[in-house]
């Protein structure tokens, strides 16, 4: 077993974890933080997409014992005093979302994407969700929302 630190959503989270113990099953099991989905087991799905360290990552490629002393950021993080973020906001106002699956990973990858390019093109949007799947809506509405969200869509 080792024991690892992270701060998770603002708060530090301890725990004893086995070496192989992928990050997203961490915040599941442990944390019971189920905003995370594993979806594929092969890394290609991005549901299970979190911040690590300012930086969107998918859990489900990251050992827990990797993010030790690292801040992770997850769905449930995201809004603040009851508030939904801007991103969240959007995707309801868009119907960027349908079953919810994909939902907490692509709001996650959409925040990494507008902290580096604030007003993003569609293109540059599509781009920058490539790495997550949704198998519900086909991507308009959510590139609707990320946009909405950037100021770029009224």
């Amino acid at each position: 077993m080792a024991h690892i630190s992270i701060t998770v959503n603002g708060k530090v989270r301890k725990g004893d974890v086995e070496p192989r113990m992928l990050l997203v099953h961490f915040l599941r099991e442990q944390l019971h933080l189920t905003g995370a989905h594993v979806g594929c087991d092969t890394s290609q799905c991005g549901a299970c997409t979190v911040t690590l360290d300012g930086r969107s990552a998918k859990s489900c490629t990251v050992l827990a014992v990797q993010a030790d002393g690292s801040e992770v950021m997850t769905i449930e993080g995201l809004a603040t005093d009851g508030q939904l973020h801007p991103l969240q906001e959007a995707f309801w106002a868009e119907h960027g979302l349908q079953c919810g699956f994909c939902t907490s990973g692509m709001i996650l990858s959409a925040v990494d994407l507008l902290k580096n390019n604030p007003y993003p093109t569609e293109q540059q949007v599509r781009e920058g969700i490539s790495g997550n799947f949704c198998r519900c809506t086909g991507y308009q509405h959510i590139v609707n929302a990320i946009q909405r969200a950037a100021g770029t869509r009224s």
